[in-house]
């Protein structure tokens, strides 16, 4: 049966899934404007602005080369998921084809881990926000970490308008202070001027070698470059609510090279330029850095705010992202059904309540333990997302399955090379894990991702005899007025 026999009155098209486009109550309040600025800012977040300071003081220049490959695994993986959503555009999108093709296990699994990755990521973003404004103000990190929360989520439950207006300002700053920090680097390099004495090009592979620490301990930094990567997937939960979604988004992810290239391997080649690598270390922005060292005035306090910004984009998109992947885990009865509650204005208000509720661990790791919560928290989101991108390559190997047994329409949006890609990409990912034994960090991820795939095995059995004791009840209580 072809996709398109699921709109007509064909009684197999009960053995297709329900498209969740029908059934959630989303308003399409994102515009094309806004998923663009999304999708791009999506791509800029602490990780490049504030945790690259620690990756290139581990790995040298070589760090370029990480963005590098990491962004090309990236792409594979969004254009994987780019052919998913032209498929079928849904809000839950990477549950939503786990369950589909994978089974029930594996969209539970799927949905719950992504929740947990922007759970955690936010947790990282408010202990960063938290740094932030203490540059200013003498005001203790769990303090504005518990401000910052309550502010977007307000901000979340009002409408998806007022997150996507907020979400394009956001990403504007961010991306005005890459683009500005770039021509002013490319000036000083041409033109010379400022303060800076040894600014030049060969700094990348003259000062130590590429690999500068060698090429194992190089490797190492791919943990931070991947959590740095933590969000280029949001666009594909933005589509139970972006207009016309199949072109917007594939428009989005179109640009993906251009982003990586520009904000992550050019930014880094031009930091890298100007200022030696042995400038860098962890705790300190590398844009802090290079604006002290060309001298300009204030660089310190407007690239404070800028990172600021960063922060609370990433948290208000990571607000919006488990709102609605706890709403869609609920739909399919893979969460409590208290949790399916949509507001007037259609904000899945519970989803948000709940997921903003578990965001308050975050203040108080900051309050425990401050100086290392950032390095916990990321390297747990690391874990997750990792599981996240590869269900979404096996996802769309099923897929493709389906289309050569005739079982679905082909999308005239495909992942060039594949299966080759999936299988290279999934190769890097798995490189990824395996590099995390080697760091504290990187241990604690796997520890915390052993015991949350026991926590949520356990979770599925529950919802299992609930909904079996569901089904049991359910006929006698309801009768034909059902």
């Amino acid at each position: 049966m072809t996709l398109e026999g699921r709109d007509t009155a064909d009684p197999s098209a009960a053995t297709q899934p329900v498209a969740p486009e029908d059934a959630e109550g989303y308003s399409r309040g994102l515009n094309p404007r806004t998923i663009q600025m999304i999708a791009i800012g999506g791509a800029i977040g602490t990780g490049l602005f504030y945790g690259s300071g620690g990756a290139i003081e581990q790995a040298g220049p070589a760090l370029i080369l990480c963005y590098l490959a990491a962004g090309l695994a990236i792409f594979v993986i969004m254009r994987a998921l780019g052919e998913l959503l032209t498929y079928r555009p849904v809000a839950g999108s990477f549950a939503e084809y786990a369950n589909e093709f994978l089974g029930r296990f594996a969209g539970f699994v799927t949905g719950w881990t992504y929740w947990a990755v922007w759970v955690s990521t936010c947790m990282a973003e408010i202990t960063a926000a938290g740094k932030y404004v203490k540059y200013w103000f003498a005001v203790p990190e769990w303090v504005t970490a518990l401000a910052v929360l309550a502010v977007l989520l307000a901000a979340n439950l009002i409408s998806v308008t007022l997150f996507g207006e907020g979400e394009f300002w956001f990403s504007a700053i961010k991306v005005t202070a890459i683009v500005a920090m770039i021509v002013i680097g490319i000036g000083v390099l041409i033109f010379g001027f400022g303060h800076t004495t040894q600014s030049t090009v060969t700094n990348v592979w003259a000062d130590g070698g590429v690999f500068p620490h060698g090429f194992g301990t190089s490797l190492l930094a791919l943990q931070i470059v991947v959590f740095a990567y933590v969000g280029v997937e949001l666009v594909g939960v933005t589509a139970g609510e972006a207009r016309d979604p199949k072109r917007t988004l594939r428009r989005a992810i179109n640009t993906l090279p251009l982003r990586i290239a520009l904000f992550y391997v050019g930014a880094l080649l031009v930091i890298l330029s100007v200022v030696s690598w042995r400038q860098f270390h962890a705790g300190k922005s590398p844009f802090v850095e290079v604006f002290e060292q060309i001298g300009i005035p204030g660089a310190a306090g407007l690239i404070n705010f800028v990172l600021l910004t960063a922060a609370l984009s990433s948290c208000n998109s990571g607000i919006y992202s488990t709102g609605r992947m706890l709403r869609s885990l609920s739909l399919r009865q893979d969460a409590p059904a208290q949790l399916s509650g949509l507001s007037r204005r259609h904000v899945p208000y519970a989803g948000i309540a709940a997921s903003a509720a578990m965001m308050v661990i975050g203040v108080v790791v900051n309050l425990v333990s401050p100086d290392k919560a950032f390095g916990y928290i990321t390297s747990v989101s690391t874990i997750g997302i990792i599981f996240v991108w590869s269900m979404i390559l096996v996802c769309h190997l099923g897929y493709r399955a389906r289309v050569r047994r005739g079982e679905l329409a082909a999308s005239d949006y495909r992942l060039p090379g594949a299966p080759l890609t999936n299988a290279a990409a999934l190769a890097f990912l798995g490189l990824v894990v395996v590099l995390l034994f080697f760091s504290a960090d990187g241990r604690t991820a796997i520890v915390v991702g052993v015991v949350w795939t026991l926590l949520v095995c356990a979770g599925y059995l529950v919802m299992e005899e609930l909904r079996k004791r569901s089904s049991v009840t359910e006929p006698n209580a309801g009768g034909a007025n059902r």
